[in-house]
Formats: structure tokens, C-alpha cells, sequence
């Protein structure tokens, strides 16, 4: 009998030692935590538009150029299991990167901002083509409209869709008034870097890098 109740308590003690020492029964496979899903990334954008003042080189059939359909982030035609953007705010002039640029542009006299914008968003599924109109972002030069895309695949890309009637294009142009110009154009993006989306007729240049841990653009 003594030894019976040594081993009772034998096992008693050993069970309250694996307590103290935090040993816990084995969870079953519904008692697992089920992960938290990963915050998505939250980028910033900062694009300068800009128009030149001529064009060199003949002038061209601006009448053959033509843009294509956009989806708009959170629509419904951005259906299915792909996420698109999400707008968080426009950024204060105080917050961009590139106004040292801007005023290097209009010293230049070859060239004139058109409009001057950046934005927080997080970015679309890759082939989305899901992205937000220049009203949205704050661009609302006289005759500019269109839509900008960030996209994340295996990499990060930057799109846009942009359309620049001019009332008065210059001469070298070799187009008539009211004349719409189109840029039609995806790059893949690095943080820091600029990026150059070209036309003979207007220009922008931008600028992608992550919400947390910016810093001056080209360091």
C-alpha cells in the first residue's frame, strides 16, 4: 500500500514540476493560432508633369496615338481574388522629394511643370492595371486627365494612362490646337530611384518609396 501511494505521488509531483516549468498538453490542430495577415505596404508617389516648350526633329501624327482603358482601384470591374490600391491621403508639399527638380525645370526654360502632386497608397495586384484618377490625386491642370497604377508582382511597377490637351501647342509640335496627347506607359520602379515616362510633347518624372524609413530621393 506504502508503495502504491509513493508512486500516486511520484506522478503527482512530477506533474505539477511540468506546470511550473510551463509544459503544456499538446494543442490539437484546431487549438493552433491562426496567424494575423501581414499589413499591406503602404507606398508613396510623387510625380512632376511637365510639358516642353518645342519639340525637336519633324513633326509627328499625333492624330494615330490613342490610350487604353484603365480600371479604377476599388471599382467593381477590379473583380476576383486581385487587390487593388488603397487611396490613403495626398501628401503636403512639405513631405516631397522632388521640388528642388520642379525649380530646376521651370530655370531651364525648355521645359514647364505642369502640375506638381504626391500621394500615400497601397499598391494593386500585378495586371490589375487598378490605379486612381488625376483628381483623385490632386492633379488638376487645365486639360490633363487620366489614371496612375502601382502594381506589385514579383516587382514593383508604376503605370499611367495620361492624356494633355493642349490649347495652344507649340509650333514645333507640328499638332493643331486642342491636340490630345497621350502617354501609355508601365516601368518597372525602385525605391529612390526616378523614374522618366517620355513624350515629345510632355513628360513626368516619379518617384516611389516606401511610407516607413523615406529618405532624400538619389542618397
Amino acid at each position: 500500500m506504502n508503495r502504491h501511494i509513493t508512486r500516486v505521488r511520484s506522478a503527482s509531483l512530477a506533474l505539477v514540476a511540468a506546470w511550473l516549468a510551463g509544459a503544456a498538453p499538446p494543442m490539437r490542430a484546431q487549438d493552433a493560432p491562426v496567424p494575423a495577415p501581414a499589413p499591406a505596404t503602404v507606398y508613396h508617389i510623387e510625380l512632376i508633369i511637365f510639358r516642353a516648350t518645342g519639340a525637336p526633329g519633324a513633326a509627328e501624327n499625333w492624330s494615330v496615338q490613342g490610350g487604353s482603358a484603365r480600371n479604377i482601384a476599388g471599382d467593381e470591374s477590379a473583380s476576383g481574388n486581385s487587390q487593388v490600391g488603397r487611396f490613403i491621403g495626398v501628401l503636403p508639399s512639405s513631405d516631397w522629394q522632388l521640388s528642388e527638380l520642379e525649380g530646376k525645370l521651370r530655370a531651364s526654360g525648355a521645359y514647364v511643370p505642369v502640375a506638381h502632386v504626391a500621394w500615400s497608397q497601397t499598391a494593386s495586384s500585378w495586371g490589375t492595371r487598378a490605379g486612381f484618377p488625376l483628381s483623385r490625386i490632386g492633379a488638376g491642370a487645365e486639360g490633363l486627365s487620366g489614371t496612375v497604377f502601382l502594381e506589385h508582382g514579383q516587382f514593383l511597377h508604376l503605370g499611367m494612362t495620361l492624356n494633355y490637351a493642349m490649347a495652344a501647342p507649340p509650333a514645333s509640335l507640328g499638332a493643331a490646337p486642342g491636340t490630345v496627347f497621350t502617354i501609355n506607359e508601365t516601368r518597372r520602379v525602385r525605391f529612390y530611384e526616378r523614374s522618366y515616362f517620355d513624350h515629345p510633347a510632355f513628360g513626368v518624372i516619379a518617384l516611389v518609396t516606401p511610407a516607413q524609413g523615406t529618405r532624400p530621393a538619389g542618397r
